[in-house]
């Protein structure tokens, strides 16, 4: 089995949006914002080299959305989804499943690319991964989170025959190593996935923990549909992180890929930031 960082770019999303109460005064001190309040984000994806089977979580904003959507939010930095595969050796069409955490657009945008007039597949012999409690919030979307779901990117997976669903049961044996649980505070049944390797649990946080910044209880996202449900799910996972020694990865944090945490006199805090192909 083996691992490996996937860097699709960076991007730049608002900092009130993704520290919600928290005032800049502080959050402004652990990702400093640009003359637009935004802060430069990761979109850091997770490959996994299972058995025979060769998984992508989660891959990206993509490239096939126009110019006026792209000026929103600044992509930028050197890496790109199809380079950070060539780096590792693989190609997409290496690829046999791609497991989607959430349909916003950050996360699953890569999915589909523009042939011609097409939307077609980005991954032509994978299996694509989502659940039914999942697709059927993101398909019939609020008004509030709705600019997240976007159908250029969810409705060809299913036209396309390749797309699945993960049974909605806890713990869930995805692969010889993966496990899926899952969380409703951001959007409902975001999928986290577990991962055993080399005697350590690796856990892909999605937006449950975007950043090693939101490790603190009261740093929440205002983009969180029930910030409430989010609270209760971070205080019990990071008391779980700390009791089993659980390192965390880290989707969005522009500069740490992953973490392990410990107690302090302030709550469960990052204790030490490591790479992941140093574990």
């Amino acid at each position: 089995m083996q691992v490996y960082t996937i860097h699709t770019g960076n991007f730049k999303l608002d900092g009130g949006a993704m520290f919600g109460v928290v005032p800049k005064v502080l959050w402004n001190q652990l990702n400093p914002a640009d003359e637009n309040n935004r802060c430069t984000w990761a979109m850091r994806c997770l490959l996994v080299e299972d058995d025979n089977r060769l998984i992508l979580i989660d891959n990206g904003i993509g490239n096939k959305q126009d110019a006026k959507f792209f000026s929103h939010y600044d992509l930028h930095g050197q890496h790109t989804l199809e380079s950070s595969l060539r780096q590792h050796g693989f190609d997409k069409t290496d690829i046999t499943d791609v497991l989607l955490t959430h349909l916003h657009f950050d996360h699953c945008g890569g999915s589909i690319v523009r042939e011609g007039d097409r939307l077609v597949p980005a991954f032509p012999n994978a299996t694509y991964w989502s659940n039914a409690a999942h697709w059927d919030w993101a398909t019939h979307p609020n008004d509030r989170e709705k600019a997240s779901f976007l159908k250029e990117n969810i409705l060809p997976i299913q036209e396309s025959g390749q797309l699945r669903m993960v049974p909605e049961e806890e713990n869930y044996a995805f692969s010889s190593h993966m496990r899926i649980r899952f969380a409703h505070g951001h959007t409902r049944a975001m999928m986290l996935p577990f991962i055993e390797y080399h005697h350590k649990t690796i856990v892909f946080c999605a937006d449950l923990l975007p950043s090693v910044a939101h490790i603190p209880l009261p740093y929440i996202m205002a983009y969180d549909m029930f910030p409430l449900t989010t609270l209760q799910e971070k205080k019990s996972f990071l008391q779980e992180a700390l009791d089993k020694e659980y390192i965390l990865f880290f989707e969005h944090d522009p500069q740490v890929e992953c973490c392990t945490v410990k107690m302090t006199e302030k709550g469960i805090r990052a204790d030490h930031f490591l790479k992941l192909h140093e574990i």
